[in-house]
């Protein structure tokens, strides 16, 4: 068979189909390169939002406050979350107001909203508020919560961290140093009191860099742990200085993350006695693999803002003085080095920071990880949901731990 040579297309055409390809290379090169450069800003927003302290939006709309047969009562938009069952906060008026909403008292699927409980205005006037946000805080204060409190100056590295001292009775030199989580604040923690008190035991609840109470870090950035357990070991050292003998780290979600980093650095292991952590961060790489998700962020990109977060390349992009050292916090990986009996509380409801990864560390490390699986709660609600189930719980597991009075009995002081 011969090879055919003739050329099917005219001489006059050839020149402009060549230009043309070319230019469609181009283009198809251009293209990638506008995909990876919106992949990598996408990466460094997500890595950022990370690490930048958080700032409340007001994403609840108040529809009406209306005086019901035996209460004020507030209608809100039905969702998961304001038509859970519990005690919870609405803040309004750009934080300015904070109201204690109790009970669901009417559920109207077809117009989609909730009636529910004012049980107290701290401030503000929730009557002519439109919009705010919901919280699972309760208390606005510890003399709001029942119990009388100093305000006290923590002093660490970046400056003077203020802090509620609640004195203890039976155990007063046994302090629980409250630690709360990313974008909270100490009065996360007033939740706690009642089971503290009935222990005996002294509570410290604290700020910590960058949360808005305590003073700003240089970089004005989260470490997601890696950081702020140095404030947690300098309030170990103002309760030891302050007639502390032991201490219970007690942290939410990030907060968590903290206690785990105290427990495995600190100066003071030894006055260490246990942890009790509410929904916490153990690996903050699935929890930063949930969220990617959850913002439907390909796994990719979601790698990539890991990277970002890790390395000293990303710091230009993250603002971190320092990289966060993600293998670090992820205490899956080195459950065998955790040696603090731990009680860890956790809703599989979680929205926020899945259950997975402290049933795992339960199952991993069965001598120090006892594991409350709640339900329904969503992230760090689990008191709001059962406050008996809560309290409980810990006070038992504080109990066998440490010896401590039995819940609702008092011993005197030393």
């Amino acid at each position: 068979m011969r090879e055919d040579t003739s050329d099917a297309t005219p001489s006059a055409l050839r020149a402009p189909m060549l230009r043309w390809a070319a230019l469609g290379a181009g283009v198809g090169v251009a293209a990638g390169s506008v995909l990876a450069a919106s992949a990598s800003a996408l990466a460094g927003y997500f890595a950022r939002q990370v690490v930048i302290p958080v700032r409340k939006t007001e994403d609840l709309a108040i529809l009406a406050v209306v005086q019901g047969d035996h209460c004020q009562e507030v209608i809100l938009p039905a969702s998961a979350d304001t038509t859970a069952p519990g005690v919870y906060s609405l803040y309004f008026d750009s934080g300015r107001g904070h109201a204690r909403i109790g009970a669901v008292l009417s559920f109207t699927p077809a117009e989609g909203t909730v009636a529910r409980r004012v049980e107290h205005v701290y401030s503000g006037d929730l009557a002519r508020a439109v919009r705010g946000w919901w919280s699972g805080v309760v208390y606005a204060s510890p003399e709001d919560a029942g119990f009388a409190a100093k305000d006290v100056l923590v002093p660490t590295n970046v400056g003077d961290a203020p802090a509620w001292l609640v004195p203890g009775t039976g155990r007063s030199t046994t302090w629980a140093i409250m630690v709360h989580g990313r974008g909270a604040v100490r009065t996360e923690g007033l939740r706690a009191l009642a089971t503290t008190d009935r222990l005996g035991l002294t509570s410290l609840l604290v700020s910590y860099r960058n949360d808005g109470v305590a003073p700003f870090a240089a970089d004005q950035r989260y470490g997601l742990g890696s950081t702020e357990w140095e404030d947690i070991e300098a309030a170990i050292d103002y309760a030891l200085a302050h007639g502390a003998r032991d201490v219970i780290l007690m942290g939410w979600s990030m907060g968590g993350a903290i206690c785990l980093q105290v427990a495995d650095k600190s100066r003071h292991k030894r006055h260490i006695q246990a942890l009790v952590l509410d929904g916490p961060v153990v690996n903050w790489i699935d929890v930063l693999l949930h969220q990617a998700k959850l913002n439907r962020i390909p796994e990719a990109v979601g790698r990539l803002g890991q990277w970002l977060l890790s390395n000293r390349a990303g710091r230009a992009v993250t603002g971190l003085a320092t990289p966060v050292d993600l293998k670090q916090l992820n205490w899956i990986a080195k459950a065998d080095q955790l040696r603090v009996p731990t009680l860890i509380l956790h809703s599989e409801d979680d929205d926020f920071v899945p259950v997975g990864p402290s049933a795992q560390l339960a199952e991993l490390n069965p001598d120090m990880v006892a594991f409350e699986r709640f339900t329904v709660a969503a992230h760090t609600r689990e008191w709001n949901v059962d406050p008996q189930r809560w309290e409980q719980a810990v006070a038992r597991w504080l109990d066998r731990v440490m010896g401590a009075p039995r819940p609702g009995t008092r011993t005197p002081a030393r």
